[in-house]
């Protein structure tokens, strides 16, 4: 809205406001009137329009116009006096609640106790969970979708602590008439009040006319003043809006967005004010911008202002009712009853439901509004929940229609209350008993997808994605009715859940055989049929489908009539499709002697549905009958003439057969649809009421029919009768492999039927049991984690899988390290339940099970048999199903199969086949086994498998027995991976003739042991032989081969005697050149600086594999490496950060490190031409793929390097050490000579000169910069009589590699365009080396590890190329401009410089101003004509004193600065050093006129120099280290931290009293002390007018964070937005640097940086970390990681569950505690300057694209 059509109407507010009348005056003509409604609609007809509010852009001062001056009125009526005095009254006598109702925003936290919840809708919030029991049970979190609200309190949803510590002592439900306690007269005036303004609310929040306000509303003059209002969707996108409202309204993008987060948050907003005419424009302009083909416009309606200005503080009403009940448990009765009463005599719905079936047309802040308002009024009442719950469901279908037809989310529909109504179970049992609540849901379900049907079964083949949702969302309603069981049944709801029930198979039948499918023949299928909304049904049907059956079997007569309901409308179904089929005929198979009479269909013919609910239904029931003893009483219910169980197993079966076929690829041209539908029937989220059920439909027909009557029938189906009933007949490959495949499918189905027994009612198991042996079967494949167990697990109606209660007995638990997870091993005394043919395996699944337990048997030297484990026992009802084992029909197969093995007749077949059948004769075997063991006459056995397998003939005349085909498939040679379980089976027809043969029945066992300790003696002893034999030919071998190596020796004596004259005469070289090594005294500097040889470095080139010698006149060897600012080592973040640009100097670094450059390497070497050519090649080959993301920006010469790919924008060249040796004589010469004073006069005498030359070329004039200096060349060279040498000389190669990395360093470091001619590139390259040489440090010190020998390879290879690179600066930058920076920063030192600089020693690091001195200092010996360097003696010279110099400077700034916290008492004894400190100090307070704070204790200095310091040694040894190669003492590559001072000082040259250096250096000190001392900065900090960095610097650490996760959620639940106004929690994202809390992906806290926008996180990492950022993004437990403005990535937080893994996104919601481990791997990640190259190998790996720029 524009600004000038604001100002108008706020004029008009504050000339109507002083002339309203007072509250008290009103309230007395309401009371004086007639009618209240009247008075109270005559007010707002007056006042509402003059207050103007019109929803959120109200501002304050008009909300408390509006609060005084309506709300009060309101409240002096509802009080009778004064609100303020009214509210006190009614906090003083109201009581506290013991439910909580916190009602819950999209996005908060939520938790469940898995031990004590009812079901997991039932929550707490975060208080609540905090106080309560619960959180030291197992719970999960959750993240809400808005509109729910804390169960904190209800007795209903709790087993146990149903109430917090801060609700138990709140007053109770069953408190009697809280009305009553109100004060007199306010229930009374409450009543009439309440039933007013609820009604005005309704009227104006269903009102359909825009232009006009319901009668008793309207104004007497109608103006000319209309909103266009832009309303919410959810089709359009941000950005869409946005850029429809800039374009229509001409706005800023800025005004846009703000306009967008409103409509989005409110649901509508008003965009334009003004005249119809005006509204109207605009109206089509948008509609125009937004209206195209693939979407509809935007919506937005023509308002007049009166209209709006109502229904905005109707809602403001709403809001006011919830606060005004939240003071009274009375007021809110009363309220509860006024909405929910209907007038007597009249057909319209109570206030609330009007309000309810409006709730479509209703804009998504009304809509909010008003939800709320439900839970924390209607649903905190029991009586009024009941009452409103009934309401809900007597209009449950309309508001289900409308819902569907809505475009709003379901967390914003008044439907989405069903889950707080239909989970309670007294209330869902009261409604499903006295209103048919299971009926009305059911036909609903019914009526929507009505418009699916085809012919009476649902059809999904054209649909609504959108509107199928929501349909489906009906589907949860009915699940969360059916969540408790009625402990006790009555008649009454038997006949109303029956009512139901009949209801239910009614839809069920609708999916009965729908959507069936066809074999294609011939051409392949051309459009893919839709599937996943069928199965996206079935599996929101498994869990009702299981509860339905499990209130079924609660109750006995319940599960008869339901049995015989579904078995009638099942029949229905099956007569119907007979029917269809009438004209076929019956035919009549016989085989051995067994005939069966059925009608002909075949699988591959004709068409089959997979969709079997009621089948499977009836399946489920039958068990339930079996386990609960009433199947006795079925033939009352459903007559054994009535039960044709051939036509119930028929549709499963051939279901079954369909997928035998797929595996047999018979149905290949069917396309993945049919693929993905097999795939998905045997799923573990479909199996339990898909495949499961039906082979439980097969076992009960095998436990009613005669087993070879079962069988023919199957075999019918299968289509192998005539395979397994005819001689083989000569067929194509492709049907002999079918045929086969279908053979071993047919196996396995009996496998599966005889032996799957572990379903409570089938077998004699419990729950427990099936979930143990799902376990065994899962950990047989390979260890797992618990997530990855879990998912493979079914759940149950409470999304439980039983898994902790059983993991422990079959488990061990693996620890994870700092990757990967936890993980479950299988316990080895589990092997035995091992089954091969485990009903639950895949394919895949089956055969890495079987490799895994084949490799174990293998590794404990044992057979590789994989016979079947004992079974338990069926249960009575189904103890039939063995006799399949025993029968003709079974035995001909058996036969047949191993006949056709043992004659190997062509392809006819398969080892898959006789190892199934092997599995099945030891099942047969196994159970005739048992019958022998349990019975004492022989007569009373009933399973002959035995007398079967060994007889001739027992299956067709004259054919071989089973025993003896068996004896010769042992030789049969391609089935020796077989052998072990042949030989296995034969020993079971042993042992059973054994017991057959009366032998004890005891000793079977022994029999099978003994039987095995032959096999596997036999296998030993075979081994044993096989072993030996290769033994003696190894050693045959062996001795061939010594014989002509002596051969050849003899034979070529001459050759080895000169090889071996050679390498003695190499090894005389080598102590020859090793003797300055031999002689090294292990310091760095001075006279005593140890000796060094010269550098010999072989390395290969990764790309062409040639191997070169690095020289300095060769061509050059790179190392790819990247360059990166970085504030890893500064604490100071909150500094907006300046040393970027054109105008930055970074000559000096400032004491915190705010943001230095950091140089790392991969270690990968390359030639320089060769990295040339492969970064052209990158060029060339990205070029032309204009729409690839990549993982690095080529623009900035970033490249991955080419082995381990990770992120480089640069290459360092490698320079070999050069010797470096001191002649011991010059030493002690020059040592006498060159003293610090005299030096200090040579280096002021060549500055002079320099300057002065510098002068005379810029003015050509000598007189006037000191002629006398200038005149005398003898002192202006005295600084080269003490040595001087030739610089060493590099290849062109090499010094394009020094300037090219020069270039990027100053490039990245300053953030500017390359310039290699700006005089700051060498500062940047020495600045460079420093910042990573500390960088290293405090890795190594955070490590704690020692200094020298403990950095990787790649690192010291890197930091060595780093130092020599910064040494050679001559090469990159001219002799004058370093000259230039020298005489800069020698300038802290020398007085009397002509230089501007005025830099306090308290704001610079001396280690970067020790390291340029040290890099910048050769410079002074370049001569115009020639180019010198410094000699070794001079460069040990120059180095000490400039190193001493320094030291004594971040002394004294270590005494000014860190020494504040002195204790009162004496701790250590005084020493030399502790002297010497007090000494010191008592100077420096002398020369800062005792402004320097008085330290009495020496000891206290001293401690606080040592550790101030040591930081700073560290680093210095390691860069002469690196610079010099003079080799540490030993102490410093000792773990141990005793003598590491010591050796630090002794290898720097250095006294281990330091302050000695002040002593011995006293009269040249003394002039700088007093100079430090007198600076105005040191003066101010000692007035305390500033402060400064203390040492030693506080090392970089990530914030601490909580154990528990539950606490940083909690954190992030309290904390709010500063920027934003709404409630709505955010997705908080927490700054792993400094524990800033930022609102990540959020339209409030978006910055502009740079004319750019950005999100918080991003916008917050360009100061804390330089563009580089750790977020720990909390709702989601995931750490983003940023860098730059397109790079980012996300990884797991460091928080593990009690299984060892991580929860990215809080999927599973266990408990999570923080793993120190990966939190310091994450800190490393930071310290090590990894974040980046992480960065990239996620983007690699991953290739998801983001808006970094937008988080």
């Amino acid at each position: 809205m524009a600004e000038e059509d604001r100002k108008e109407p706020s004029a008009g507010r504050e000339m109507v406001i002083g002339r309203w009348p007072e509250p008290e005056q009103v309230v007395r003509n309401w009371q004086e009137g007639v009618d209240l409604y009247s008075g109270i609609y005559q007010h707002f007809m007056e006042y509402v329009p003059s207050v103007r509010c019109s929803g959120s852009d109200a501002k304050v001062p008009e909300e408390e116009q509006a609060y005084h001056i309506l709300f009060q009125t309101l409240e002096w009526f509802l009080f009778g006096e004064s609100p303020e005095v009214g509210f006190a009254k009614l906090e003083q006598n109201n009581t506290t609640s013991q439910l909580c109702g916190r009602v819950f925003k999209g996005g908060e936290t939520t938790y469940s106790c898995r031990d004590c919840a009812l079901d997991p809708t039932c929550v707490l919030c975060m208080d609540c969970f905090q106080n309560s029991v619960h959180r030291n049970h197992r719970y999960k979190m959750n993240s809400s979708n808005g509109g729910g609200f804390c169960d904190c309190g209800d007795v209903e949803a709790w087993k146990t602590g149903p109430t917090c510590i801060k609700h138990e002592h709140g007053a109770s439900e069953d408190t009697k008439n809280p009305a009553s306690q109100l004060p007199v007269g306010v229930a009374e005036r409450a009543q009439e009040l309440f039933a007013v303004l609820f009604m005005y609310v309704v009227d104006m929040l269903i009102w359909a006319e825009d232009k006009e306000l319901p009668p008793g509303l309207q104004p007497r003059e109608k103006t000319d003043s209309y909103f266009c209002v832009m309303f919410n969707d959810e089709q359009h996108s941000f950005d869409h809006v946005i850029y429809s409202l800039q374009r229509s309204l001409g706005c800023s993008q800025k005004e846009a967005q703000n306009y967008t987060i409103l409509i989005d948050r409110e649901g509508r907003r008003a965009v334009k004010d003004g005249t119809m005419l005006l509204c109207q424009e605009t109206k089509l302009e948008i509609f125009n911008i937004t209206n195209s083909v693939f979407q509809s416009p935007l919506r937005v309606e023509i308002l007049h202002s009166n209209v709006v200005f109502h229904q905005a503080f109707a809602l403001r009403i709403l809001s006011w009712f919830n606060q005004v009940i939240g003071y009274s448990a009375g007021l809110r009765q009363i309220f509860c009853e006024v909405i929910l009463n209907q007038p007597p005599g009249s057909d319209q719905p109570c206030l609330v439901s009007k309000l309810m079936l409006a709730d479509t047309k209703l804009w998504k802040g009304a809509r909010k509004i008003f939800h709320e308002l439900i839970v924390c009024s209607l649903l905190m009442e029991t009586e009024y929940k009941r009452l409103f719950a009934v309401e809900f469901i007597t209009h449950y279908k309309q508001l289900q229609l409308e819902f569907v037809e809505d475009d709003h989310d379901r967390n914003i529909s008044v439907t989405a209350q069903s889950v707080q109504i239909f989970t309670v179970p007294t209330l869902a049992r009261h409604l499903i008993e006295e209103h048919s609540a299971l009926r009305i849901i059911i036909e609903a379900i019914i009526e929507l997808f009505s418009e699916h049907m085809d012919n009476g079964k649902l059809h999904f083949q054209s649909y609504s994605q959108e509107k199928l949702l929501r349909k489906q969302m009906v589907l949860y309603d009915l699940k969360y009715v059916l969540i408790s069981k009625p402990p006790v049944w009555t008649d009454r709801q038997r006949e109303h859940f029956f009512e139901g029930f009949k209801t239910f198979l009614r839809l069920l039948k609708s999916m009965q055989n729908m959507e069936p499918v066809s074999r294609q023949i011939g051409q392949h299928l051309e459009i893919e049929p839709e599937w996943e909304p069928a199965f996206t049904i079935q599996m929101l049907l498994k869990c009702i489908l299981s509860m339905v059956q499990e209130w079924c079997a609660s109750d006995e007569q319940v599960l008869l009539r339901a049995y015989k309901e579904c078995h009638r409308v099942l029949s229905q179904c099956n007569n119907e499709c007979s029917q269809r089929n009438a004209r076929k005929q019956y035919n009549t198979l016989t085989m051995c002697g067994h005939s069966i009479s059925l009608k002909r269909y075949l699988v591959s013919r004709e068409s089959v549905s997979i969709h079997l609910p009621l089948s499977r239904l009836l399946a489920g029931l039958h068990v339930h009958l079996s386990k609960s003893g009433a199947i006795n009483k079925l033939e009352e219910f459903v007559p054994s003439s009535e039960f044709h169980v051939e036509k119930l197993m028929d549709h499963p079966l051939r279901c079954l057969v369909l997928m035998a076929q797929v595996s047999a690829d018979m149905w290949r041209r069917n396309g993945f649809s049919l693929v993905n539908q097999v795939y998905y029937y045997r799923n573990v989220k479909w199996r339990e009421e898909m495949f499961d059920k039906d082979i439980i439909m097969l076992q009960i027909a095998a436990s009613i029919m005669d087993s070879n009557r079962f069988l023919i029938f199957i075999l019918s189906r299968y289509e192998l009768f005539e395979v397994f009933s005819k001689p083989p007949v000569a067929r194509n490959k492709d049907v002999i492999q079918q045929t086969n495949v279908l053979i071993e499918e047919l196996l396995h189905l009996i496998i599966m039927v005889v032996g799957e027994r572990y379903v409570p009612g089938v077998g004699q198991v419990m729950k427990d049991d099936v979930t143990l042996r799902e376990v065994i079967h899962l950990l047989c494949i390979e260890p797992m984690p618990h997530s990855e167990l879990a998912k493979l697990l079914p759940e149950n109606e409470n999304n439980e899988t039983g898994l902790e209660n059983v993991i422990h007995q079959v488990a061990t638990f693996k620890k994870p390290g700092l990757s990967g997870h936890g993980v479950y091993e299988l316990k080895p005394e589990c092997l035995k339940h091992f089954n091969l043919f485990f009903y639950h395996y895949y394919k895949s699944q089956q055969t890495k099970a079987e490799e895994e337990q084949k490799k174990k048997k293998k590794q404990a030297n044992s057979d590789e048999a994989l016979p079947p484990p004992a079974v338990s026992q069926f249960f009575p009802t189904f103890a039939m199903v063995v006799n399949i084992l025993n029968c003709d029909v079974f035995m001909l197969i058996l036969r047949t199969v191993l006949q056709r093995a043992a004659d190997s007749i062509g392809q006819l077949c398969s080892e898959a086949m006789v190892q199934k059948t092997l599995h099945l004769i030891c099942m047969a075997l196994q159970e005739e086994q048992r019958q022998l063991e349990g019975v004492i006459a022989e007569e009373d056995v009933t399973f002959e498998v035995y007398l079967k397998a060994t007889r001739m003939g027992s299956s067709a005349v004259n054919a071989e027995s089973i025993l003896s085909l068996l004896e010769k498939l042992k030789h049969v040679h391609q089935l020796d991976a077989q052998k072990d379980m042949i030989i296995y089976t034969l020993q079971m027809f042993d042992v059973v003739k054994k017991l057959r043969e009366k032998s004890s029945p005891g000793s079977a066992d022994f029999e099978i042991q003994r039987a095995n300790e032959c096999v596997q003696d036999k296998d030993k002893a075979e081994r044993k032989r096989k072993a030996d034999a290769a033994k003696l030919y190894r050693q045959k071998i062996m001795a061939q081969m010594s014989a002509m190596q002596k051969n050849f020796i003899e034979s070529n004596k001459h050759l080895y005697e000169k090889v071996t004259e050679a390498q003695k005469q190499e090894a005389i070289i080598t102590e020859d050149d090793s003797i300055p090594l031999a002689a090294d005294s292990g310091v760095a500097l001075g006279p005593m600086q140890g000796a060094t040889a010269a550098e010999k470095i072989l390395l290969t080139c990764i790309l062409c594999q040639e191997e070169q010698e690095v020289k300095t006149e060769e061509m050059a060897m790179v190392l790819a490496a990247c360059v990166q600012r970085s504030t890893a080592l500064t604490k100071k973040r909150s500094r907006i950060i300046t040393n970027i640009g054109d105008n930055c100097d970074p000559i000096i670094m400032h004491p915190d490190l705010g943001c230095g450059t950091h140089v790392g390497s991969c270690g990968h070497v390359m030639h320089a031409t060769c990295w040339q050519k492969y970064f052209e090649a990158v060029q060339n080959s990205t070029r032309n793929r204009i729409h690839v993301e990549l993982s690095f920006d080529l623009e900035n010469g970033e490249f991955l390097c080419p082995l381990c790919k990770a992120l480089c924008n640069t290459v360092i060249p490698v320079i070999p050490l050069q010797a470096h040796s001191l002649d011991s004589k010059d030493t002690e010469t020059i040592a006498d000579m060159l003293t610090l004073p005299r030096w200090l006069e040579n280096v002021l005498a060549r500055i002079n000169g320099l300057i002065a030359s510098g002068t005379k070329e810029e003015e050509n004039s000598l007189v006037q910069v000191n002629p006398v200096l200038w005149k005398n060349p003898v002192e202006f060279r005295s600084i080269l009589s003490f040595g001087v040498q030739s610089p060493v000389m590099y290849s062109k190669s090499i010094v394009e590699m020094l300037l090219l990395f020069a270039t990027a360093v100053y490039r990245v470091g300053l953030k500017v365009d390359p310039n290699e001619a700006d005089p700051r590139v060498s500062l940047m390259a020495w600045s460079a080396c420093a910042f990573t040489i500390q960088s290293t440090e405090n890795v190594l010190h955070d490590e704690d590890k020692v200094l020298f020998g403990s950095l990787p390879d790649r690192q010291g290879v890197s930091l060595k190329a780093v130092l020599q690179f910064a040494a050679s600066q001559r090469v990159v930058t001219s002799a004058k401009v370093i000259q230039k920076h020298l005489i800069r920063l020698l300038s802290v030192f020398v007085p009397h410089l002509d230089v501007e600089d005025n830099w306090s020693f308290l704001d610079i690091d001396f280690f970067h101003l020790m390291v340029s001195l040290v890099l910048a200092f050769p410079s002074l010996y370049w001569e115009e004509t020639v180019e010198l360097q410094p000699s070794d003696i001079s460069c040990a010279f120059n180095n000490l004193y400039l190193f001493h110099l320094v030291t004594m400077a971040h002394i004294v700034q270590i005494l000014f600065t860190s020494t504040t916290d002195c204790p009162m008492e004496q701790d250590e004894e005084e020493n030399e050093e502790s002297r010497s400190a007090a000494e010191l100090y008592e100077t420096l307070q002398e020369y800062t006129s005792r402004s320097l704070e008085s330290k009495p204790y020496g000891w206290y200095l001293w401690n606080c120099v040592k550790c101030g310091i040591t930081p700073f040694l560290r680093c210095s040894a390691l860069f002469f280290n690196f610079l010099l190669g003079v080799p540490p003492p030993a102490d410093l590559s000792k773990g141990s931290s005793e003598g590491q001072f010591e050796a630090l000082c002794y290898y720097l040259a250095l006294p281990t009293n330091l302050f000695q250096l002040f002593h011995d250096y006293k009269d040249t000190v003394t002039p700088l002390l007093q100079r430090w001392c007198s600076d105005s900065s040191v003066q101010s900090f000692l007035k305390g007018q500033r402060t400064s960095v203390c040492y030693p610097r506080e090392r970089n650490q990530l914030i601490d964070l909580p154990e528990d996760y539950s606490s940083l959620l909690n954190q992030g639940c309290q904390h709010s937005c500063p920027r934003s106004s709404d409630d709505e929690p955010k997705n908080f994202a927490l700054c792993m640097f400094c524990g800033a809390m930022l609102c990540s992906q959020s339209q409030c806290c978006r910055e502009e940086v740079n004319g750019e926008e950005f999100g918080a996180c991003a916008a917050h990492a360009i100061n804390c970390g330089s563009g580089l950022g750790l977020f720990l993004r909390i709702r989601d437990c995931q750490v983003l990681l940023l860098a730059g403005k397109n790079r980012g990535c996300f990884i797991p937080a460091p928080y593990l569950d009690d299984y060892g893994e991580t929860d990215q996104l809080l999927r599973r919601g266990n408990p999570l505690h923080l793993c120190t481990e990966r939190y310091k791997k994450l800190q490393q990640l930071w310290h090590q300057h990894r974040i980046l190259e992480e960065i990239t190998r996620n983007q690699d790996a991953n290739q998801i694209i983001f808006d970094w720029q937008q988080f």
